[in-house]
């Protein structure tokens, strides 16, 4: 399935549906973060279940829209690289912020962070075994997977808050209540959970028109799927997870804004199990690029390097107002792009 229509019309497509998906974003943190203080949950298991979950909708529905339209490197691509366009959202926060968000949030984010390299590092080893074990079409790597992300929502939920010991970490100057949350605070419990709802739907509904939009772009440009799905479309699906994020911040939600990046990337890799069953040609992982392979490991290189960079946050040093750990992080995340172009 392909959008009929010209290379120009079909850019426009993709900047509307975009935009769609940017507003539908903005929404879901002030949202989440009333739906947290009345119902007593930690905002750390929000952004890390909740919150991730609602900005992973794009994903959810690009990478089944690509891998029924044929196009498995597109959806494989998506998921790769939006894992590593949140790592970067994690950096652009920090520099926005000049340093106060890293420092500001609880070390039980690295260890959502070792549950999502642990997926990723299982789809990559999967892509390059070809492995091609399954159930019907469906590969077995997939659903175990989506087990593991199932078993790990129960840990997340029990998971204690782990502070940083000696540490009187650097506060954000909060913007609370600003536009839509100073309303959600107004709002009953019920309400909020609808128009929670309502915001993830318009994200479910612009997502696949997005992914069509692209496709059609790389078939008239003749740019590879494989770089096409780890860098625009995997940087436009992982727009709701910036704009919540930032979001989330602007309100003092400092976890709700880390553990929507690091809980995204682990659901991101439940969206295989999704992408497979609309893949019937066979296990997906089989099928796509080694080049994948490549992705994943960027994925895995970046967070650690945001893992060790929020675990050491106290010991870092500052140069002259830049944050020498986040332009790291950007730089390893341009040069992973790079080595996929190159190899697409």
């Amino acid at each position: 399935m392909t959008l009929p229509v010209s290379l120009w019309q079909a850019i426009v497509v993709f900047l509307v549906s975009a935009g769609v998906l940017v507003w539908a974003g903005s929404t879901l943190a002030g949202y989440a973060d009333q739906i947290a203080e009345r119902m007593r949950m930690s905002r750390l298991f929000v952004g890390t279940l909740m919150l991730a979950f609602a900005t992973s909708l794009p994903e959810v529905v690009t990478d089944i829209t690509a891998a029924q339209a044929g196009a498995p490197d597109l959806a494989a691509g998506d998921l790769f690289g939006s894992s590593m366009a949140n790592m970067a959202i994690l950096a652009i926060i920090d520099l926005l912020y000049r340093g106060r968000v890293w420092p500001s949030v609880e070390l039980g984010h690295a260890r959502v962070a070792a549950v999502a390299i642990g997926l990723t590092a299982l789809a990559a080893l999967s892509i390059l075994t070809r492995s091609e074990l399954a159930i019907g079409w469906v590969g077995v790597v997939p659903i175990l997977i989506a087990v593991a992300y199932a078993v790990s929502i129960a840990w997340f939920r029990r998971m204690p808050l782990v502070a940083r010991p000696g540490l009187d970490a650097p506060k954000i100057p909060l913007q609370k209540p600003v536009g839509w949350s100073e309303e959600a605070a107004e709002q009953s419990l019920a309400r909020l959970w609808l128009r929670f709802g309502f915001s993830a739907l318009l994200i479910f509904a612009s997502a696949p028109i997005m992914t069509l939009s692209v496709k059609q772009i790389a078939d008239a440009t003749g740019l590879a799927q494989t770089f096409l799905g780890a860098a625009l479309l995997a940087v436009t699906t992982s727009l709701p997870e910036l704009v919540a994020s930032i979001a989330s911040l602007r309100i003092g939600a400092y976890d709700m804004a880390v553990g929507n990046l690091f809980g995204s990337n682990v659901a991101n890799m439940s969206v295989f199990l999704f992408a497979d069953l609309a893949y019937t040609d066979g296990p997906i992982l089989a099928a796509v690029s080694e080049t994948q392979a490549i992705a994943a490991i960027g994925a895995i290189l970046l967070m650690a390097i945001a893992v060790a960079a929020i675990v050491g946050e106290s010991e870092r040093t500052r140069l002259r107002q830049l944050e020498p750990d986040a332009i790291g992080l950007l730089i390893a995340y341009a040069a992973t792009l790079i080595v996929v172009a190159l190899y697409s």
